[in-house]
């Protein structure tokens, strides 16, 4: 099964779905995602074939989205009344891995393509809405409520933003609601100059739009935003624990350059 409606950056879900996918088939899996090996296994019927997800990169794909999950099932333990916004959902199963009670209102929003690509692949449940909208395009929002706290969780979404269109999205997300948690994976500067080398963003075609030494200072772009804390990827205690002994030790070394162990990280603001 494929979708050839897919161009550039809509490309990589593919890759990441994989990973996850994988990760389910292991005895002690991080996520245990049977939804992303079923679909998989209909995009993909030799998908386990491939080398990526068993990689130090699929594995950090898996990790990260353990940590969102882990952040975002927090947030609505404290607020079961919430909004939850995921943007750049891709194929991703995070509202079943989640399971939020049915008075969250979950909206997983991408382009038309990946979503018309959902529908195919991915079961319906109530509380749960699709957008197929890009997340640059600003009338989005006027299709969600407004008066209840809000989640907003951006996986593998940030860096392939421009700086001017995340603080748009950022901005616009706090003036929206009464109070919230958003949380995002995003990368250095470093990383986002180098992009244009990489051999896996050029297979696909795209390449990082922005990054951040101190993701913290974007808080400064609100007088309502406020930063709680974040995980760098590259030294995630999780990450260690699951890799094999060679991949560790890899990231051990990969560590010591400069500006390498917090090159990767996903950040945590309220309002």
């Amino acid at each position: 099964m494929q979708n050839s409606k897919l161009v550039g950056v809509q490309k990589t879900l593919s890759p990441v779905l994989r990973a996850k996918a994988l990760d389910n088939r292991l005895p002690d899996p991080i996520l245990g995602d049977e939804y992303a090996e079923q679909a998989m296994r209909r995009l993909d019927p030799d998908y386990d074939k491939r080398r990526f997800g068993t990689s130090q990169m699929g594995l950090a794909a898996v990790v990260r989205a353990k940590v969102h999950d882990d952040w975002g099932r927090s947030f609505l333990a404290d607020h079961p009344d919430a909004v939850v916004l995921h943007l750049g959902c891709g194929l991703d199963a995070r509202v079943y891995r989640i399971d939020p009670p049915a008075t969250v209102d979950w909206y997983d929003l991408d382009y038309p393509a990946i979503i018309e690509l959902r529908e195919q692949l991915l079961p319906s449940r109530e509380h749960y809405t699709l957008v197929g909208s890009s997340v640059t395009d600003p009338t989005w929002l006027d299709r969600i409520p407004r008066d209840r706290p809000v989640l907003m969780i951006a996986e593998g979404l940030v860096p392939y933003l421009t700086e001017a269109e995340l603080r748009r999205l950022l901005t616009s997300v706090v003036d929206a609601f009464p109070t919230g948690q958003i949380q995002f994976d995003t990368v250095s500067v470093w990383a986002r100059r180098t992009s244009k080398w990489d051999p896996t963003l050029r297979r696909y075609d795209t390449r990082f739009h922005s990054g951040f030494d101190n993701p913290a200072e974007l808080a400064e772009w609100h007088p309502r935003l406020e930063f709680v804390d974040e995980e760098p990827m590259n030294d995630s205690p999780l990450l260690m624990a699951k890799a094999p002994k060679n991949v560790r030790r890899m990231f051990r070394l990969l560590n010591l350059v400069p500006g390498m162990k917090r090159s990767t990280r996903i950040v945590r603001f309220r309002f």
